[in-house]
Formats: structure tokens, C-alpha cells, sequence
């Protein structure tokens, strides 16, 4: 008897996704950067090896491919995303099974995938461009590979309204949520207040908390700040708002410190007037997210995710962020981080 998700010996399923297909290199040597290139070279890059058409299977044939995502806390964003992938894929027609798995998001995530325990992983995308490249929490390069960049978060940094602090310059030698150990907030948010000049001296006390620890010390006084990074608005910042007026301080004035530094993948963004009441728009800046893989899941299991992802967008962000679409030629600009030849191939045979 087979295992749940391994395909049967001979099935038609093992051809496309079996256990025994090869591993995919995450970028074959002698290619040209993937940063390099536009969208029409990238996906006709590798035709004859990326391109596995799903050809004489039905979507009933075979067993079940399990693919363990990590995600992130309970009542976060990613938490959030990878239970409506989930469920998405679950009523999909497909032989997939996506299983969310809590953590504490970005860094966490995917060492998790570079040691094998998950398939899938969330993650922002300044930390994955560390990971492949071996930088910042990563002490080596992993393996980790893109299927797309599904939406920008925007960085909040949220003072009390009626509190003394205004700029993010005010915040030196103050305690500031900065983010839970393992996350994508806590890299964000060291670069961040280095970039505005906050070291030495001047350093905050940064208080390693994931966001609902954050919202209680904020509302308790135990903290004069706390910086989050995600979809807006973010459900628990706006309950806060309701019970506690807010302020976001604005950071566009840091963006291009933080691009010299460290990146393109900071960009300049605005968090809308209204938004946790905010009376006027209030610059920031973003980070894209990515849903990545390791490389050898096979292309076929891919595809069938991403077909997934791209039909049901509108529920997978819903409660994410509002407002956001999920495009093709947003979805491929992943940076440094290959995507995986699965999405290659999938974008290509949709999109041209």
C-alpha cells in the first residue's frame, strides 16, 4: 500500500509529482541572473526542462500530494492566507492537500524549508533575498525558490495618538515592540531604526514581541511604540485603533536609506487616509511577500498550485490586505530568489 501522498508505482500521478522525480536546480550554471531579465525572456527560459504539460491525468487520478506550509501566528496575516490556501486548494478539484503550520513567520519559515520539515513557505521578501544568499540570519545560502510575490506589506509604526512621540527619531533610548523573535519584523525593524540614525546612544530598547503581544503593551503603556509590517488594514491594529486613538508615523523619509542599504525590495508606499483613522495618507514602506518552495517539489504539484492561486486570489487575500490584486507581472518579480520552474512553466503556458 502507498503512503497519502506518494503516487502509486506506474500511476500517471508519479510521472508529474511523484516522490521519485528529480530535484530541480535552483539555477542552472551559466544561466543569466533572473533579476536581469524581463518577463518574456524569464519565461521562456529552460523551455525544453520547465515546461511538464498536464497532459493525460484527470484531477481525480492518484493519491493525494501533501505540500506543509509555514505560515506564521494565529490571528496574523500569513496565518490567515495559508488557511484560505488551504481551503482553496481542499475544493480545488486538485490532488493536493496544503497543511498550514504555525511558527513565528519569515526567518523561521524558511530554515524550516531548508531543513526538509515543510514544502512551502511565506516569507518577505528582504528575508528570503538573505536566505539565497547566505546574509543577515542565514549563515549559509539556502535553496529556497519563488512561485510568486502575492502581495506588499507596508510598515506601520504606531505611537499612541495622544503619546510625545511624532518621528521616528523621537523613539531613541524608548521601548519599542520590534517584532517576534524568528520574523520577518523583527529584520524589517532593525534595519529600519539603524537606517534612521537610532544606534549607539540613541538605540531603542526592542522588545522582541509577535503582534498581539505588541497590541497589549502598547495599550498598556509597556511599550511608547511597536512596528508591525503587513496587509492593511491589519484586523488587530484596527481594534486597537477603536479602543486606543493611534498615530502612524511616517517613514518614506527612511525608504531610500533603507534601498541604499540593504535593497530594491523596499519601495515607497502609502497607507491610506481612514485607515485605523487616519485623518490624512501617511507615507511608508513596503515589502513584497512571497510564497515559496523548495526546490524539488515537483513542477507538476506546482502548477496545480499556482492554477489554484491565481483562480482564487480574491479569497486568499481577503483578509490580508485590502484592495489587493494578484497579477502575473507582479507575481514574477521576486528579485534575487529564482522562481522555482514549476511557476516558470506555469506562467508561460498561461500567460505567453
Amino acid at each position: 500500500m502507498t503512503s497519502s501522498d506518494e503516487p502509486a508505482p506506474g500511476s500517471c500521478a508519479r510521472g508529474l509529482s511523484g516522490a521519485h522525480d528529480p530535484i530541480v536546480p535552483v539555477r542552472p550554471a551559466g544561466q543569466e541572473s533572473f533579476r536581469s531579465l524581463g518577463r518574456r525572456d524569464l519565461l521562456g527560459l529552460g523551455l525544453g526542462g520547465f515546461a511538464a504539460v498536464l497532459v493525460g491525468c484527470s484531477a481525480d487520478s492518484g493519491p493525494v500530494r501533501r505540500l506543509r506550509l509555514a505560515t506564521g501566528a494565529q490571528g496574523g496575516p500569513y496565518h490567515a492566507f495559508g488557511r484560505a490556501l488551504a481551503d482553496a486548494v481542499a475544493t480545488s478539484g486538485h490532488r493536493l492537500e496544503v497543511v498550514p503550520v504555525g511558527t513565528s513567520a519569515s526567518v523561521d519559515n524558511l530554515r524550516r524549508l531548508g531543513e526538509g520539515s515543510v514544502q512551502l513557505a511565506l516569507a518577505m521578501a528582504d528575508v528570503a533575498q538573505d536566505a539565497v544568499s547566505g546574509l543577515g540570519q542565514f549563515s549559509q545560502p539556502l535553496a529556497v525558490t519563488a512561485l510568486a510575490r502575492v502581495y506588499v506589506n507596508y510598515t506601520h509604526l504606531v505611537v499612541p495618538a495622544r503619546g510625545p512621540v511624532r518621528s521616528v527619531h523621537e523613539l531613541a533610548r524608548r521601548p519599542v515592540a520590534a517584532g517576534a523573535e524568528g520574523s520577518g519584523v523583527q529584520v524589517l525593524a532593525g534595519r529600519l531604526l539603524r537606517a534612521a540614525g537610532l544606534t549607539g546612544d540613541r538605540s531603542v530598547r526592542e522588545l522582541r514581541l509577535g503582534l498581539a503581544e505588541s497590541v497589549e503593551a502598547l495599550r498598556e503603556g509597556t511599550v511608547d511604540a511597536l512596528i508591525w509590517s503587513g496587509g492593511v488594514p491589519t484586523p488587530a491594529l484596527s481594534a486597537l485603533a477603536r479602543a486606543l486613538p493611534l498615530r502612524l508615523l511616517p517613514l518614506d523619509g527612511v525608504a531610500g536609506a533603507l534601498r541604499e542599504r540593504y535593497g530594491s525590495q523596499y519601495t515607497a508606499v502609502t497607507l491610506p487616509a481612514g485607515a485605523y483613522g487616519l485623518p490624512e495618507p501617511v507615507g511608508t514602506i513596503g515589502v513584497g511577500n512571497y510564497l515559496t518552495a523548495r526546490a524539488d517539489v515537483p513542477e507538476g504539484a506546482v502548477r496545480e498550485l499556482l492554477q489554484v492561486v491565481f483562480d482564487r486570489w480574491r479569497d486568499l487575500l481577503r483578509d490580508v490586505t485590502a484592495g489587493a490584486r494578484l497579477e502575473p507581472r507582479f507575481a514574477i518579480s521576486t528579485g534575487r530568489v529564482p522562481l522555482h520552474p514549476g511557476a516558470v512553466a506555469y506562467y508561460r503556458s498561461v500567460y505567453g
